[in-house]
């Protein structure tokens, strides 16, 4: 018990919004909600603990020593802000990712396990790491609750909450799981962008689309537009969670806009550089920047549907897609093409129409064709 409160009364002098312990036992009914959710198809590209799910949900299978888990989770606002309203070439991030946000918490997770391991027993640190699945075990210690938007919440941040967690061979006592839940509330649902929250507490991850910014290969179709003007992650569904409503009232404005024509200008260098701490796969910025190209058209689309671009802006962004329309990477070629028949104009037929007779690509030429059609029924 001594070294628990110790535990307790250092997580809270390092800032951690929650604290708790769980024992080590395996998480059996979550392995089999995972299970059952990637036969059904709704894990979509997601790998991470669906990858080895039996490994995700029992830590002794990675630490055969581990007895207890402590959990602490780490709210990230005020400090993320918000981006403010949208604007033309300009895109959004989402609030976990203006920063490194989980500097703090690791830090205040290295401080515990130096505690741990200097009473003599062993100690692992597990942030944001499959062979854990954090969010079942926030739950069972007691930090926070299930929310029908398939993330955890607490009374004080709602969903505003970064997890992370602590392996141990200490015998620590075990926390009760909160007694807590969203009750008839089910603002998250119909706020996602394209319903990928098909059941209280479902998550189907081939329609969400801050799942699809973290992968590799073509965004689909069908998902370009509503991405908006994002271009890493989306906060949708945590904005209208009511127990999160408190933390948005003292952020500022600002952070999470990034200007889309200088990130695509951007050496792969630096973009690397500059968001390190974004999960881009295999480290290839190429697929940031397929994301900025959708974002840029979804800006400059959607604000001349309102008449609030000028007609150089436009012609700059069709500038830079004509660049990429043409670009060796065919990724590049197909994401342009949709880009500038969404954006529309009348410069996009003349660069589909000059890319069309070149391109060899079956794939790229079905999104030619496809943007020559949008700006066809203009």
């Amino acid at each position: 018990m001594k070294l628990y409160e110790q535990l307790k009364l250092r997580s809270q002098e390092a800032g951690c919004a929650g604290f708790g312990v769980t024992g080590a036992e395996p998480f059996d009914a979550v392995a089999d909600t995972i299970e059952r959710r990637r036969a059904a198809g709704l894990a979509g590209k997601l790998q991470f603990t669906y990858k080895q799910p039996e490994t995700a949900t029992a830590v002794t299978h990675s630490f055969a020593w581990a007895r207890s888990i402590v959990v602490v989770s780490w709210s990230y606002l005020p400090e993320a802000g918000s981006p403010g309203e949208p604007s033309p070439g300009v895109g959004r991030i989402a609030r976990f990712a203006t920063e490194d946000h989980y500097r703090g918490l690791r830090e205040a997770l290295a401080s515990l396990q130096a505690l741990v391991v200097g009473a003599g027993w062993r100690a692992e640190v597990l942030v944001d790491d499959d062979r854990l699945v954090d969010r079942a075990a926030a739950v069972r210690a007691g930090v926070a609750w299930w929310g029908k938007s398939s993330l955890v919440l607490d009374p004080r941040h709602g969903p505003w909450l970064l997890l992370g967690s602590l392996v141990t061979d200490a015998d620590l006592p075990a926390d009760e799981p909160m007694v807590r839940d969203c009750g008839a509330c089910d603002a998250c649902m119909p706020a996602c962008p394209t319903g990928a929250i098909v059941a209280p507490g479902v998550l189907d991850a081939s329609l969400c689309l801050a799942h699809w910014m973290q992968v590799g290969g073509p965004i689909p179709v069908e998902l370009r537009a509503p991405m908006g003007d994002r271009v890493y992650g989306c906060d949708d569904c945590l904005d209208v969670c009511p127990p999160g409503f408190k933390r948005l009232t003292d952020v500022a404005v600002g952070p999470g806009r990034v200007d889309l024509l200088e990130l695509l200008a951007t050496d792969d260098k630096t973009l690397l550089e500059k968001y390190s701490h974004f999960y881009v796969p295999r480290r290839r910025p190429r697929f940031l920047r397929r994301n900025a190209i959708v974002a840029l058209a979804n800006s400059i689309a959607q604000a001349r549907q309102v008449g609030a671009v000028s007609s150089p802006a436009t012609a700059d962004a069709q500038a830079v897609l004509a660049g990429f329309l043409g670009d060796p990477d065919d990724l590049y070629r197909s994401h342009a093409a949709w880009a500038i028949g969404r954006i529309g104009g009348e410069q996009a037929v003349p660069l589909l129409q000059h890319q069309l007779g070149r391109e060899r690509v079956d794939s790229v030429i079905v999104e030619i064709e496809a943007a020559l059609a949008v700006v066809g029924s203009e």
